[in-house]
């Protein structure tokens, strides 16, 4: 990224899924719009090149196929753990395992998975490690806040820091 392709820029949207009518998956408003550094890849590319050229006040209006957001439900991501793993201490950490909780794991390699509880069994817990918008056509209506030029240090960091 070349400090003449970066941008900061930050706006407003609704994300439904599957198009304008779909359910609302997410919305942030102009009391907290979204920031973020254009062009250093923390986003969908799909969605960075809907709102690249954009200037402030400009509205969006557009959909993402699946395969080009978060791609289509992997099978192979639903798997049966043993129960075992999710003891901590000597316990069960029954608070951890509620049918829907979002929890943070490892892999063997230390890579980490954010997996959902989807059924818990007598002595295997059923997770999905897909991410939760696979399989999902996205639509985003939105409007641009703001559009500034980065700093060094955002450049460098390759991230906007949140406003306190």
């Amino acid at each position: 990224m070349t400090q003449s392709d970066a941008k900061v820029i930050a706006l407003t949207y609704e994300l439904r899924e599957g198009g304008p009518e779909g359910e609302l998956l997410e919305s942030v408003n102009t009391d907290q719009p979204i920031e973020f550094l254009f062009g250093a890849g923390r986003l969908n590319q799909s969605f960075e090149e809907n709102v690249k050229d954009l200037g402030e006040g400009q509205s969006f209006d557009f959909l993402i196929k699946a395969d080009n957001a978060y791609g289509q439900v992997n099978e192979k991501a639903v798997v049966d753990l043993p129960k075992s793993i999710f003891v901590i201490d000597g316990k069960l950490a029954e608070d951890l395992l509620v049918e829907g909780n979002i929890i943070n794991m490892e892999d063997q390699e230390g890579n980490p998975h954010r997996g959902k509880v989807m059924d818990i069994g007598e002595e295997k817990v059923k997770m999905d490690f897909n991410h939760p918008l696979a399989g999902m056509d996205l639509h985003f209506r939105g409007q641009v806040v703001h559009r500034r030029e980065p700093t060094e240090e955002e450049i460098k960091q390759g991230y906007v820091k949140p406003r306190q």
